[in-house]
């Protein structure tokens, strides 16, 4: 019983903590996403505190933050439009994997580390963080910007790329044969153009199933598919979170509207425990170490990937500003790269475990103050049009 009341007060602390850092942020005109992840590392294991029964409850949660930010992407678009995007980011995409993944690479091989905790690194330097993304482009209002759609068509194509890297890594650090990574891949990348080829096709009958009148049937309804479908792709190796960017898409007109009205308050809340999860599965410890080298590598990859959104922005005809806006949007790392990276730890590549923390935590810091900051580094540069149409940039 005791214990009860220690994680009812451990989590209105908690929740308290993240609203003052939250109006902390508004104030400062910052970001809260660093401030989450920094309260996170406060709090783990070897900060200045540590979290008792409600740490179970935070990292438990935590994955819905992620869904429901991707989720509530989705929303803003329809499978007809995506799709189209997707298709003519398909060179984004490979330009994405070329730029970012080789500097994971030979930053290993420099360090000593064999091939395969190499190719680990590869994949913690080419992969953005979805959920961090998703809250930017929510938090700064860019969602109707013209150079959105590039950014989370790379986003997409990346996670869906993740099918196809996270079995293959997984088996190749265990020692595993070429047959068993490839049903693996064939599996996950099969569930997930399904799902994208039933939201375009039926996507109207969904919208019809999950819009009655009441409210509270929207939220169980579009919430409960959602989590479904994310955990069912999950199970086939698939990411959760493309499946719940999809389950979005699907949903059309009217019954979206209503359905990101309701789900906004749920996304804010836990999205925030995401991000302080986050910083609570870095032990600063492990990090301090690694910093030097996670902070050279940081600085090549931010680079790269602003390289990367830029690209992405100008197949859409974006401007100047716009596209720099796509490339810092691009910047953080985060769940996928801390996956990864458990990987290679699992496996016995221990040294990758605190650089690709070091690195995660440092984008993790960095990318959204850069993101916020685009327009204005950009100013400096390159001067504004006098005339501009909407948010093309």
């Amino acid at each position: 019983m005791a214990e009860v009341g220690v994680f009812l007060v451990e989590l209105g602390l908690l929740l308290l903590l993240l609203g003052v850092l939250s109006w902390l942020a508004e104030r400062i005109r910052l970001s809260p996403i660093p401030l989450f992840l920094v309260a996170g590392l406060a709090l783990g294991e070897g900060g200045i505190a540590q979290l008792g029964p409600a740490a179970d409850f935070v990292r438990s949660t935590a994955e819905i933050g992620v869904l429901l930010l991707l989720l509530l992407l989705g929303l803003e678009f329809s499978a007809a439009e995506f799709g189209s995007a997707l298709r003519r980011h398909a060179p984004s995409g490979v330009a994405d994997l070329v730029l970012n993944a080789p500097p994971g690479f030979l930053a290993g091989m420099l360090l000593g580390f064999d091939w395969q905790a190499s190719l680990a690194l590869a994949g913690v330097t080419w992969v953005s963080s979805s959920g961090i993304v998703a809250r930017l482009v929510s938090e700064l209002g860019r969602t109707a910007n013209r150079e959105t759609p590039a950014v989370l068509s790379v986003l997409v194509l990346e996670d869906v790329a993740m099918a196809v890297f996270l079995p293959l890594v997984s088996v190749l650090l265990a020692g595993g044969t070429a047959i068993q990574a490839a049903v693996g891949m064939a599996l996950a990348t099969g569930v997930v153009v399904a799902i994208l080829i039933a939201a375009h096709r039926y996507g109207h009958r969904l919208g019809r199933a999950l819009g009655p009148e009441d409210s509270e049937q929207v939220l169980l309804r579009v919430l409960g598919l959602a989590l479904l479908v994310a955990g069912l792709t999950y199970l086939v190796g698939a990411s959760a979170a493309v499946g719940a960017f999809l389950v979005g898409l699907a949903i059309p007109g009217e019954t979206a509207r209503r359905a990101r009205e309701v789900l906004k308050p749920l996304r804010d809340l836990f999205a925030a425990i995401f991000f302080l999860s986050f910083g609570l599965s870095i032990a600063p410890a492990a990090v301090v170490p690694a910093l030097p080298a996670a902070a050279v590598l940081a600085g090549v990859t931010l680079t790269t990937k602003v390289v990367t959104g830029w690209y992405a922005a100008r197949r859409d005809g974006v401007g100047v500003y716009g596209r720099v806006r796509a490339g810092t949007m691009l910047i953080p790392r985060g769940e996928f790269s801390i996956v990864i990276a458990g990987l290679a730890v699992a496996s016995g590549a221990l040294d990758v475990g605190p650089l690709a923390s070091a690195y995660v935590l440092v984008l993790g810091v960095c990318g959204p103050i850069l993101a916020r900051s685009a327009d204005r580094l950009t100013g400096l540069v390159v001067p504004r049009p006098l005339f501009t149409r909407g948010t093309a940039g």
